[in-house]
């Protein structure tokens, strides 16, 4: 089955043994594509929802929900430019298009992967930002930047997908978007790339973002237990000296807590989607005898799609109040349609109230015309 066993989302390699491009286990294939339905479904859902919630909602214009909005857009670049086309081609197991579209294709497939990872770096370095230097934490301009070079990044780190994939014959007259490298090892220089610059970087990095955030609240948290118990043994007369001492230090704030805990929830996400995924994809690069074929292999394939979907899910459970902002713009635009509708009603039911009216008035007064008619002759 070429569609999920080769390097990002559905591709072979001329240099990859025991592929063989033209046949397929239609029994994973059928697997495959109820898995990606599912999975289009609930990241085109989740991720609009969460969209439309922060356009609604009154906070839209903090540091957080910025980050999220183009996380989320990330993510939908995912499931439009990546899952969809992988869908469509394992249904027709052949890619049907020109040379163009299978560079396009899988250029855009790679784009997204890379956003979306980066989107998520830049959100938890902010909250590290936010928790260990408070009062150096970027600023507006600052995440407009970081957001346009992570997105430029993104872009180029995928040129190399146009031109290491083309419509090729794999054999037998038969054309398909197929991956050729002109040397040896260039399937596992390239994979052992994406792999350090998508998961392998990426993970080093938020693991110490969330070291230095951990042992931030640690120390606060030991800072404020520290002051209740100042507080408990001081007379009352010197309470106000040693509070002044003790709260020199900055206390972290519940909802910096919460955010960071969202963050990190995602973070974990993240991690137990794609560590599959890059696992058997550099295993399957170096391996020649990787069993490619097993449905383990396919099943560890699929897990990394599922990173788009879990975000937006993740975001309601946490910012409770965007699921309450999205329940009642939900709420206010079928009242409003509903009342739209009712006046057309009205509208038409004092329409006709009104020509029947008038058609009453012209019958009465032709009547009366014509009784004063009969009697003046």
């Amino acid at each position: 089955n070429k569609s999920l066993t080769s390097l990002i989302s559905g591709t072979g390699t001329r240099n990859q043994t025991g592929v063989n491009p033209l046949k397929r286990n239609e029994e994973v294939a059928k697997v495959e594509v109820t898995v990606l339905v599912l999975v289009l479904l609930l990241a085109l859902a989740g991720n609009l929802c969460v969209l439309l919630a922060i356009h609604t909602s009154k906070h839209n214009h903090s540091r957080m929900y910025y980050f999220m909005k183009h996380l989320s857009i990330a993510d939908l670049v995912v499931a439009i430019f990546q899952v969809l086309p992988q869908l469509i081609w394992d249904i027709t197991f052949r890619f049907y298009g020109s040379d163009l579209l299978c560079r396009l294709v899988k250029y855009l497939q790679v784009v997204g992967m890379f956003a979306s990872t980066y989107m998520l770096v830049l959100m938890s370095i902010d909250r590290c930002l936010a928790i260990c230097k408070p009062l150096r934490s970027l600023h507006k301009r600052k995440d407009r930047f970081y957001v346009i070079a992570s997105w430029m990044l993104s872009l180029g780190f995928s040129t190399p997908q146009v031109y290491i994939f083309s419509l090729r014959e794999v054999g037998n007259g038969v054309y398909d978007c197929w991956g050729d490298f002109v040397e040896p090892w260039g399937a596992k220089a390239y994979i052992t790339w994406i792999s350090l610059t998508i998961y392998i970087i990426p993970v080093a990095i938020l693991s110490i973002c969330y070291g230095l955030i951990s042992f931030k609240i640690w120390q606060n948290f030991k800072m404020k237990t520290r002051r209740d118990q100042c507080m408990s043994h001081t007379p009352r007369t010197s309470k106000g000296a040693a509070l002044s001492r003790v709260s020199s230090v900055r206390l972290i704030s519940k909802a910096k807590i919460r955010t960071v805990k969202m963050t990190f929830v995602i973070v974990v996400a993240y991690i137990v989607c794609w560590t599959p995924f890059f696992f058997v994809q550099m295993w399957s690069a170096w391996d020649p005898a990787a069993p490619r074929e097993d449905m383990a292999f396919i099943i560890a394939m699929l897990l990394a799609s599922l990173n788009s979907c879990c975000n937006p899910w993740i975001y309601m459970f946490f910012a409770g109040h965007l699921f309450h902002d999205l329940m009642r713009c939900f709420i206010c635009c079928s009242s409003q349609y509903l009342k739209a509708s009712q006046c057309g009603g009205c509208d038409r039911q004092q329409s006709r109230r009104s020509i029947s009216t008038s058609t009453f008035v012209i019958k009465n007064h032709s009547s009366q015309r014509s009784i004063t008619h009969t009697t003046s002759t």
